[in-house]
């Protein structure tokens, strides 16, 4: 039994080593990106597009959906969501492959501002010391506004006024539940959920945005009905 416990020890050291060694490699990622362009800088070319818009000119549908559907622990958590990470570290261990990245608003709003959508170790973990300097120094309105304004929902739209404007020729303070929920629901993958031409795959994606939203207590089982409803015939028309 002796050599047992030697060699469970010896394989914690490797993983703590291993471990360490990627935090070391995330934060040079991290201290790179941060070197060549500070983050208030990144920041203030977000908040100086002419299409910025704050987050008290969104449909409150919109912000809604978009916190119950990508982290709907955004406003009670501070750091990293440990409950996230550690399930989408047991479905990946799972299957095998990385399918979850148990990312945070936080997170992807740093991806979205330095980095590419490769997945890699070493840039989820620059994303997390992008997470405590972005909490650091802003509200948790600020960055879900700068979060809403630079992720890409199809169809060459980036931000929600785009989205909003280009696909269905209104201010994002106009936004209904039915129009809210699609457009929360796209940038998860643009290129499969975008209406030109992913509108069944669209359509899917909305219903775990609804489903999410009935999850917190936001709406209820009719309102996510009529949305559906709405979203099918507005889509096949």
């Amino acid at each position: 039994m002796k050599w047992v416990k030697r060699l469970v020890l010896v394989l914690l050291l490797i993983i703590m080593i291993g471990a360490g060694w990627l935090t070391v490699l995330g934060y040079q990622r991290y201290k790179e990106a941060i070197d060549e362009v500070p983050l208030a800088e990144k920041i203030e070319e977000v908040k100086q597009r002419e299409d910025y818009t704050p987050l008290d000119q969104i449909s409150p549908n919109f912000v809604n959906a978009v916190v119950a559907v990508e982290d709907r622990r955004f406003y009670t958590r501070r750091g990293v969501d440990v409950i996230s990470l550690g399930r989408a570290l047991l479905t990946n261990l799972i299957t095998g492959e990385v399918r979850e990245g148990g990312s945070t608003i936080p997170q992807q709003l740093a991806k979205n501002l330095y980095f590419t959508h490769k997945p890699s170790l070493t840039r989820k973990i620059a994303e997390v010391f992008f997470l405590y300097e972005l909490e650091a120094n802003y509200s948790k309105d600020e960055i879900l506004s700068f979060y809403v304004n630079v992720i890409y929902y199809g169809d060459g739209h980036y931000g929600i006024a785009q989205a909003s404007r280009g696909y269905f020729d209104k201010e994002p303070a106009e936004l209904t539940l039915a129009e809210a929920t699609l457009l929360a629901g796209l940038p998860q993958s643009p290129s499969r959920y975008q209406l030109s031409s992913g509108k069944e795959l669209a359509l899917q994606r909305q219903q775990q945005v609804l489903e999410a939203m009935q999850a917190v207590g936001l709406i209820d089982s009719e309102q996510s009905q009529a949305a559906l409803e709405w979203s099918s015939t507005y889509l096949n028309q």
